[in-house]
């Protein structure tokens, strides 16, 4: 409510000056202090007049003030949005005052695409998370901030990298093949999805702390004004900006914390005693392979190969604003700086940040200016991508250094054939090509960082046409630059890398660049004989898209004498032109329509199928304002919503021209030899040039509803998207178009869903507040056509890779089915619950080997959740404060590659002489080969994680009149409860593959104010 304020504070307080109050020459000075009734906070403008009289002033950006006035004066307390008060001086010469708001938050300004409406006269589903309702604590990515806090919603952190990006998902994903990721415009930059080598955050580059708040637009009535960019909705985040206040006082604001990171649990596996026990016993009962020679290669270590690379680790977070208005400028200015260790050893992301916003307006406030930049600096250092997983399955007995000479002292698997003359394994011995690598030489002998470089800014032009005040002409000029460098090498010694001696050499750079330009006009104009209000607005866009970069890397071909350093460089563009145009009207303040059109041309399709035209339809009505309701005084708000749309997609990954026939270098494994030259051949790439767009439709239908003054508020809405044309990946005959697979429109794909959401203020004082925030979202994924012509003998796409070789995949993209939907085996299980090895149930009917035919197997499960809900409650007593939330998923699956591939006693000696070690589980299913395809390891991974506790205490006047602070302890990812058997039950994808896991963090932090 702040928010929709700060215009009001400030022509408030710019009146207040222009009348040039005056005080009293005699009389007794009164002073104080004014206050929010609802959150405590001052209020800076606010107008004290004496009754009666033209004397009077305001109080400044603190919310004190100070007046000279007679005994038996009267003062007036006035300011916009809240109620007048009036007081009676008498004797008293400190008078604080509570203003109680008298805004709803029906009338607060909700962003829109290229504009704003208030709440209350939205007719599209729309969420909005303030700056309040963040998650707290260490939070370094902004996706971390809207987790769990609005319906429909969900964020899947990618693995706790320090910058680990996380994946983004509105109402389910609307294609396979393209991207599901939705929109992202900050300060009305659309920005490029794509993440740049070096960092996969798109939003890691922003400051967390510069956000003021989420809006995201999730049913198509609400997205089709951003046409073909919004088939997956849009999240536009708005930035915090220079106080209205007009007091040209500077405010200083820092806000920072320490953190440690610590790892909340480890994946069970057998320690060194009971690895070499039951190396003995499968030995002694003659399991292949196992013999007295290679027992002899076991260690007499007990080395927990996961302790060795995780570690507790210390992040700092600092960031320093400074605020103000400056003669009518508002401004602001912000620095930032992370450091972030992470919980694998020798990971860390530092990210130095700076933004600047100049929000002038002049020509007596018929031109507006906003002006926004935003710069960073990211800098990365990875782990090698094996090391968790070989934590895990590296042999216990062996120790972290055998001191040899070859490969850095790391102990390291040597060939069978390499023995020393009393049969030991040779430890200078070349390394066996297949054996699992040291996790410790992994981490310690990669070098693997980038640095990344990233700005975005934008210069808006908002003019108010002199003679037609009505009529607003917008520009808006953005961008968004970055620009990366990196390397991933290792040394000659890295047994890991080892090939005649020649180590890992990767040197890359990448830049991309976003220009935009929205030119558009908006027309509002009250109706009064018609009780109408009509708001129109119709412009146009150009966007350009541009990403170049190179590499070199060290090829081996053939012996070191002829390796070299291979260079390859590239660089590919795209553009968007469209013109677009919404109509909002409203009839009575009861009945509004929203009408919106979007014409979208791309480069990435034929001239014959360049353009997309893009409608959408949206009806509301405010039952509340009916008479028939109005004697119903508990009833706040009560509004109906319908909608239409239409939306697009075009965005299919890095392939920029799907339609021509393009050709590349083709990789080193394909050079042709001639002589002593290796030269590399020309490799045509898939194409279809028919591709076109893929359209997904929408139906949503919702209720906003409040009571009790809106003490209870919420919505629920049931929504339908239709995808059409769906852009996918599917087989066609080998030798056809230069591929056996073939990216082209092909189906359709269905999501239906429910949304409810619930705001509940139980108590609301001066002293005490209590708010309790819930939601809940219901899903439905399912593949309507995948072929171009209808084939019974069609079971699907095989997606999802997992071990065991080439061609392994365990989900499917099949017809009536979710997408990523597992296609696996139907185990059988013996009397006491536990699965039976190659046992499957014969679903076909034909008999024979039942694990060697595929129709027996069968889709089962999916990683999507089928209902997700966010819970937080935020107390406040004086100046104590604590915040809670937490997020429930039900009814996603993930499959347990990990245990799958390496639960199994055959996993424990590989014929080529090393071992590896086994997860606990082996010791009760007792597995003897793996069972790659039984759903057994399909888990539901349904969980509840407390995402969020946090405490904290307000101190006023710390050590001078002029500081306030806020000191705060808070613990994330507290704890999680879920029958999964893996270290997290949150997998991106549904594919266990040992992700770095999420930390256990606790904060302290501190927020000062001056």
């Amino acid at each position: 409510m702040k928010k929709h304020y700060s215009l009001l504070k400030v022509l408030f307080l710019l009146l207040g000056l222009a009348f040039g109050f005056q005080g009293y020459s005699q009389g007794i000075t009164v002073s104080g202090r004014v206050t929010d009734a609802n959150d405590g906070q001052t209020i800076p403008g606010v107008t004290i007049l004496v009754q009666n009289t033209s004397t009077g002033t305001i109080t400044d950006i603190d919310g004190k003030y100070s007046l000279n006035v007679d005994p038996g004066a009267t003062l007036i307390f006035s300011f916009v949005g809240y109620n007048t008060q009036e007081i009676a001086v008498g004797n008293q010469t400190k008078i604080n005052v509570v203003l109680v708001s008298s805004v709803t938050e029906l009338e607060e300004a909700v962003i829109i695409g290229y504009g704003a409406v208030k709440k209350s006269d939205a007719t599209g589903s729309v969420a909005v998370v303030s700056s309040k309702d963040f998650n707290r604590g260490a939070i370094t990515s902004a996706q971390e901030l809207l987790a769990g806090k609005a319906t429909g919603v969900v964020i899947t952190s990618n693995g706790g990298a320090p910058g680990a990006s996380s994946t983004i998902r509105i109402r389910g994903g609307s294609s396979l093949n393209s991207s599901n990721d939705p929109l992202i415009v900050i300060d009305g930059v659309a920005i490029d999805n794509t993440g740049i080598s070096g960092s996969a955050n798109i939003l890691s580059t922003i400051n967390p702390n510069d956000i003021e708040s989420f809006t995201v637009l999730k049913d198509a009535s609400a997205t089709a004004i951003y046409g073909s960019r919004a088939s997956n909705g849009v999240i536009l985040i708005t930035t915090k900006r220079g106080t209205s206040a007009g007091s040209k006082k500077l405010k200083i604001s820092y806000n920072g914390n320490i953190s440690m990171n610590t790892i909340p649990s480890t994946l069970e596996v057998l320690s060194g005693d009971e690895f070499r026990e039951l190396a003995t016993d499968l030995k002694n009962r003659g399991f292949s392979g196992l013999n007295d020679k290679a027992l002899s290669r076991l260690g007499s270590e007990n080395t927990d190969w996961q302790s060795e690379i995780y570690e507790s680790s210390i992040t700092q977070d600092h960031n320093l604003s400074i605020y103000g208005n400056l003669k009518s400028l508002p401004y602001r200015v912000s620095l930032g700086y992370t450091d972030q260790d992470g919980i694998v050893r020798l990971t860390n992301m530092k990210r130095t940040t700076a933004a600047v916003s100049l929000n002038p307006t002049l020509l007596n406030n018929h031109l507006k200016i906003d002006f926004n930049i935003k710069g960073s600096q990211e800098k990365h250092q990875f782990a090698d991508g094996g090391a968790v997983g070989s934590s895990v399955a590296f042999d216990p007995t062996q120790p972290v250094l055998n001191g040899n000479t070859r490969f850095g002292g790391y102990f390291t698997w040597a060939n069978l054939s390499d023995t020393l003359a009393n049969g030991q394994m040779d430890p200078n011995g070349n390394p066996n090509p297949i054996g699992v690598s040291n996790p410790v030489a992994l981490l310690e002998q990669t070098e693997n960082n980038s640095t990344v470089n990233r700005s975005i800014g934008n210069m808006q032009f908002d003019y108010k046409v002199h003679f037609l005040p009505e009529l607003r002409a917008i520009l808006n000029l953005g961008y968004d630059y970055s620009s990366s460098e990196g390397i991933n090498n290792a040394p000659e010694t890295a047994a890991f890398t080892f090939r005649d001696g020649i180590g890992r050499y990767v040197d890359y750079t990448q830049d991309k660049k976003m220009e935009l330009l929205d030119f558009y006009f908006n027309y509002v104009k009250e109706l009064s004989s018609l009780s109408s209000k009509v708001d129109l607005t119709a412009g146009y866009s150009w966007q350009h898209f541009q990403r170049e970069g190179t590499s070199w890397t060290r090829t081996f071909q053939g012996n070191i004498d002829n390796d070299s350093l291979r260079y390859t460089d590239y660089i590919n563009e795209n553009f968007l032109v469209s013109f677009f145009g919404r109509l909002n009207y409203s009839l009575m303040d009861k009945y509004l329509l929203t009408v919106t059109m979007r014409n979208d041309g791309s480069s990435r399709f034929s001239e014959e199928n360049r353009w997309g035209l893009f409608p959408a339809v949206a009806f509301a009505w405010k039952m509340n304002n009916e008479g028939f309701l109005t004697n119903y005084e508990k009833l706040t708000d009560l509004k109906l919503r319908l909608g239409w749309g239409v939306t697009g997609q075009q965005d299919i990954g890095d392939n920029y021209y799907p339609y021509q026939a393009i050709y590349q270098i083709a990789d080193p494994t394909a050079y042709y030899q001639f002589g002593d030259q290796w030269i590399p051949t020309l490799r045509p790439n898939r194409y279809d040039k028919n591709i076109k767009w893929e359209t997904t439709t929408t139906y949503n239908i919702g209720f906003d509803y409040g009571f009790f003054n809106n003490r209870v508020t919420g919505a629920i809405d049931a929504y339908v998207r239709q995808t059409e044309d769906l852009i996918a990946n599917i087989p066609i005959a080998s030798g056809t178009n230069f591929s056996n697979f073939l990216t082209t429109n092909v189906g359709s794909l269905e999501n239906r869903g429910i949304e409810f959401m619930i705001d509940v203020k139980p108590i609301v004082t001066k002293d005490v507040s209590w708010n309790i925030g819930y939601n809940i979202s219901y899903n439905k994924n399912e593949i309507t056509k995948l072929l171009l012509t209808d084939d019974p003998e069609f079971t699907g796409v095989a997606v999802g890779g997992i071990s065991g070789g080439v061609g392994n995949f365990i989900q499917r993209h099949s017809i009536g089915s979710a997408a990523n939907s597992f296609y696996v085996f139907q185990q059988v299980y013996d009397v006491n619950g536990m699965p039976i090895e190659g046992l499957y149930i014969d679903r076909s009917g034909e008999g024979g080997n039942v694990a060697g035919n595929d129709e027996n197997k069968y889709l089962y499960e999916k990683p999507a959740p089928d209902v997700v809900m966010g819970l937080s409650s935020t107390f406040r007593y004086k100046n104590f404060d604590a915040m809670v939330s937490a997020r429930v998923n039900l009814g996603n699956y993930v499959y347990n590659n990990v245990a799958s591939d390496r639960a199994v006693y055959s996993s424990l000696y590989n014929q080529s002489g090393f071992f590896n070690n086994l997860p606990t589980q082996v010791n009760n299913t007792k597995f003897n080969n793996p069972q790659y395809w039984s759903d057994f390891y399909v888990e539901n991974a349904s969980f509840f994680r407390l995402d969020n506790i946090s405490v904290g205490y307000n101190v006023n006047k710390l050590f001078t009149e002029k500081l306030d602070a806020r000191f705060s302890f808070t613990v994330q990812n507290a704890f999680i409860i879920t029958k999964y058997n893996g270290l997290d039950p949150e997998v991106s994808g549904g594919i266990d593959n040992n992700i770095y896991p999420r930390a256990r963090t606790f904060v302290l932090g501190v927020n000062v104010n001056f």
